[in-house]
């Protein structure tokens, strides 16, 4: 019997409906989280060919992948998607949020930062995704793990980031050609290069930071710093 493709065309196209909607009613439940490759399995399961479906759900603007494996929810399905410090902890890890990004997030230094980048135990790496560019600076264990706090980056979304003693250091220690040889020269950097107001620096924990020399790259760099930060 011969089946008239206008009738294959119609259903398929009802099909797809049915997916986006039964899809955009379970996403819900994954509101501002990143969703991996296997739950969207679990979550099509009834379906023959769940990559197929995710393809269509990719085209569809309903799902934005992130990397490999990791999606967020797309812009077409109108539910709230993941701060970009929260996508960057789950990029790469282990991994924290630091730098100019974490500074920008304490309100520390006045420019907008839209490469979000981070620290971390593994080889340093980028990933330009269509949220936008990622970079992750490697630091040696133990001073990796020192001042790092849990913060809330939205309703409902915490992040890990780094403290702003941790950004400014981290900032100065894993920046390429940043040797801090004077007091002038630091708060020139400070306030100039950063434009750090020095009422802020003054609220600085260099007890906290002077405990991390020992394990510290560029010590000397560090040290600085801190014994700048004590003369403001």
């Amino acid at each position: 019997m011969k089946v008239d493709n206008r009738y294959l065309f119609d259903y398929s196209i009802k099909n797809l409906h049915i997916l986006l909607m039964d899809i955009k009613q379970q996403l819900v439940a994954f509101e501002g989280q990143l969703i991996t490759h296997q739950v969207l399995v679990s979550l099509l399961k009834t379906y023959r060919r769940p990559n197929d479906k995710i393809k269509a759900l990719k085209d569809e603007g309903i799902l934005e992948p992130v990397k490999r494996g990791f999606y967020i929810p797309g812009k077409a399905t109108q539910i709230k998607r993941p701060e970009r410090s929260l996508i960057a902890n789950h990029l790469y890890g282990p991994s924290y949020v630091s730098m100019e990004s974490a500074l920008m997030h304490h309100g520390l230094i006045p420019e907008r930062v839209f490469t979000i980048t981070s620290m971390t135990t593994k080889p340093s790496k980028s990933f330009k995704t269509p949220s936008g560019l990622y970079t992750y600076h490697y630091l040696p264990l133990p001073y990796y793990s020192f001042g790092l706090d849990t913060a809330m980056v939205n309703t409902n979304q915490q992040a890990l980031i780094a403290t702003p003693e941790k950004a400014l250091a981290d900032k100065i220690l894993a920046t390429p050609g940043i040797l801090l040889r004077s007091m002038s020269s630091t708060i020139a950097y400070l306030v100039e290069d950063l434009r750090m107001e020095e009422s802020e620096l003054k609220q600085f924990d260099t007890h906290l930071m002077r405990s991390w020399l020992e394990d510290a790259p560029k010590k000397e760099s560090l040290a600085i710093l801190i014994k700048t930060i004590d003369k403001l």
